[in-house]
């Protein structure tokens, strides 16, 4: 009996451990770190890619990117909301 009470705790101790990952990596893919760090990259890439192509306003041009990127990321709730609505019963 004192067996299974320890499997037991052990086997909610490793739900506990996941569970924590798995609230950690939703709230990563949500926070405005990621998505700064991600539109930062995005004109950063651009905007060399376009200074090697010798594109003329590359640094402004690579906002461009950077900025779609931010839109979609702030509307993703809202379609993601309105996808559930018709998508899940």
């Amino acid at each position: 009996m004192e067996e299974k009470i320890k499997n037991l705790e052990k086997e909610i101790e490793i739900i506990k451990e996941r569970n924590f990952r798995v609230e950690t990596d939703k709230a990563w893919e949500v926070s405005w770190t990621r998505g700064l760090f991600i539109a930062i990259s995005t004109y950063i890439i651009a905007g060399v890619w376009l200074v090697i192509i010798h594109d003329n306003l590359p640094w402004l041009k690579a906002f461009v990117p950077a900025i779609g990127y931010l839109l979609s990321v702030q509307s993703l709730p809202f379609v993601k909301k309105w996808w559930a609505k018709s998508h899940v019963k």
